[in-house]
Formats: C-alpha cells, sequence, structure tokens
C-alpha cells in the first residue's frame, strides 16, 4: 500500500493528533487541512472535510494497522476486509464508467465479475478506484493484472463521439445514456457468467434507469446502486478497465490528429477544440467532443446550441 484513507470524527482527528505528536512526527501548514504531519517517508494529512485522514508514503500499512486502527479508530479492519464487507467477496459483477466529464472522447462503461478468489487477488494486486492513479502506466499495468486474474470476466464497451452525441439526442440525458450502457455490459457480462446473482454500480441515478434498459437475460439479476461503490472490488476493476479504454482512445486519436487531447474542460482542452474546428470546420468536433458541452457551443456558438439549465434529478 501506498496510501490509505479513512474518515475520522473531530474527537479522532484530536486524537490522532496527540499520537503523532507523542511519536516525534514534524508539522507544517497545508491547505485545507486541519493538521499535516511527516516523519521519514510516511505523511499524515487530515483533511478539514469530513474530516479524513490520508496516509502517504513508505509504511502506509504498518502504521495504518499498528497506530491508526488501534489507537485512534478503535478497530481491526485493515486485513479484514472479509469481515467487514463479506459483499465484496461474494460473486458479483462491479460497473464503472470513464470519460463522461470530459469533452474530448468516448463514454467507457466497463464491468467485471468477481468472486472470492478473484477478489483476493485483486486486493493482493492493488486494484484501487482509478480517480486515485494518477498514472496513466500505473493504469495499463493494472488493466493488464486484471485481465491475467485467473477466473475474472471483463466487458469494456466504448461509445466513440460521433455514436455518442447521436445516443445523447436520442435519450436526452446523460442519466439515462448512462443506464442504456451499464445495461448493455451487465447483459453481455451475463452472456459470460450467466449464474451471477448481482451487479453493483455508483448511485448516479435512479436504478429503474438500468432496469428499464435491461433485456430479458437481465431481468432476474438484482441491481445495486451506492455511493462510494468504487470501495468494491470488482467496480474498482471495472473503473480502471473503463480509465485505460478512454486514455487509449484519446492517445490514438490525438496522434492521428496531431493535437494532444487533453481530459477535462481546460484551457488546453478549449485551445484544442479551437484548432480542430480551423482545420476541419464545426462539424469536426463531433468526431472527437462531446458537442452538448458548454464548450462546444462557446468553440462554435452558430453550430452548436447552448446547454439547456441543468435541472438536478430527484426521485
Amino acid at each position: 500500500m501506498n496510501s490509505s484513507t479513512h474518515p475520522l470524527t473531530p474527537e479522532q482527528a484530536v486524537q490522532l493528533r496527540a499520537v503523532l505528536t507523542e511519536r516525534g512526527y514534524t508539522f507544517s501548514p497545508k491547505p485545507y487541512t486541519l493538521f499535516f504531519a511527516q516523519k521519514e517517508k510516511l505523511s499524515v494529512a487530515v483533511y478539514e472535510k469530513g474530516p479524513k485522514v490520508l496516509v502517504q508514503g513508505k509504511g502506509v500499512e504498518e502504521f495504518v494497522q499498528f497506530v491508526l486502527e488501534p489507537e485512534v479508530l478503535g478497530e481491526a479492519k485493515l486485513g479484514y476486509e472479509e469481515v467487514h464487507s463479506p459483499e465484496m467477496f461474494e460473486p458479483h459483477f462491479g460497473v464503472d464508467e470513464s470519460g463522461k466529464g470530459d469533452f474530448f472522447g468516448p463514454l467507457v462503461i466497463a464491468g467485471v465479475y468477481v468472486d472470492r478468489g478473484i477478489a483476493r487477488s485483486f486486493k493482493s494486486a492493488g486494484i484501487q478506484d482509478s480517480k486515485r492513479i494518477t498514472s496513466d502506466a500505473k493504469i495499463r499495468a493494472l488493466a493488464e493484472a486484471i485481465r491475467k486474474t485467473q477466473g475474472a470476466v471483463a466487458e469494456v464497451i466504448v461509445i466513440g463521439p460521433e455514436k455518442y452525441n447521436e445516443l445523447y439526442v436520442k435519450f436526452g440525458n446523460l442519466n439515462s445514456l448512462l443506464g442504456w450502457g451499464h445495461a448493455r455490459v451487465i447483459e453481455n457480462l451475463l452472456a459470460k457468467r450467466s449464474d451471477c446473482p448481482r451487479a453493483l454500480s455508483d448511485k448516479f441515478a435512479d436504478a429503474r434507469v438500468i432496469e428499464r434498459s435491461l433485456f430479458a437475460r437481465g431481468r432476474e439479476i438484482q441491481l445495486e446502486q451506492r455511493t462510494k461503490a468504487e470501495s468494491d472490488p470488482a467496480v474498482a476493476a471495472a473503473s480502471i478497465l473503463a480509465r485505460e479504454a478512454f486514455i487509449d482512445w484519446l492517445e490514438k486519436r490525438g496522434k492521428a490528429l496531431g493535437l494532444k487531447l487533453s481530459r477535462g474542460v481546460s484551457a488546453a482542452v478549449k485551445e484544442a477544440a479551437r484548432q480542430i474546428v480551423a482545420d476541419g470546420g464545426a462539424e469536426a468536433l463531433r468526431q472527437v467532443a462531446k458537442v452538448h458541452f458548454r464548450t462546444a457551443h462557446e468553440i462554435a456558438p452558430e453550430s452548436f446550441a447552448a446547454p439547456k439549465p441543468r435541472v438536478e434529478w430527484r426521485r
């Protein structure tokens, strides 16, 4: 382990500071933290939001097991996931996506099947939520580890920008499109593992959005959505495979265009979009970008309408 995050109560944050002081940690100011402490190659940051603690560096596992858990949290969780969260090790699919918030590139939805043995292998290999990984090389290495894990079954659907733009018009909103994509991944996984009883994904909308999109095969599976689903090994693995496919697409298409297609919606993204429009006209954006984003309207207002005001989804 090179990092570990845990929620804290305000009282536990105070207690942790006392423990670190007693153990000779050096404190220094850091934005958005209650405190930040270091000793040798290990750092401990307690963030105001939450609060929560982020432990990073060398010796994370030992610190969590022998200091944080017994002296502050009062319970042993690391290494006891099967006791505290047995459902993570039962047979199920995990589904996640990449690219939904990025102007350039496809929407990628991936799913992975795990059982007890596969989940244990993923844990040992360091499979974790892709949002916690900043290195593309690391993403690709973990994706390869997932594919090499015996018994693991995966499905990746890449909805390229042209198809994405068509589907967005058809469905009218991103949640419906996501539900359709999740349902397709679940259906394809069921064709490979028809005995799987449950599918888990992050809570992005009413589960009925997915249920309505399932074909007959998928009507029998139990659908579960919850926040922070990426802590589940199957969802974490799906997030890595989705991210790998997304960054591979950006890299390949960027090379073909002679441009760097960056993630997100930054100044660099807008500059690349202007270059694409200058070279190929406004419609060229449809081949590489999600044109319902406000960025498309900013770059080519005569070709792409401003997005409608966002309506919050309610149950």
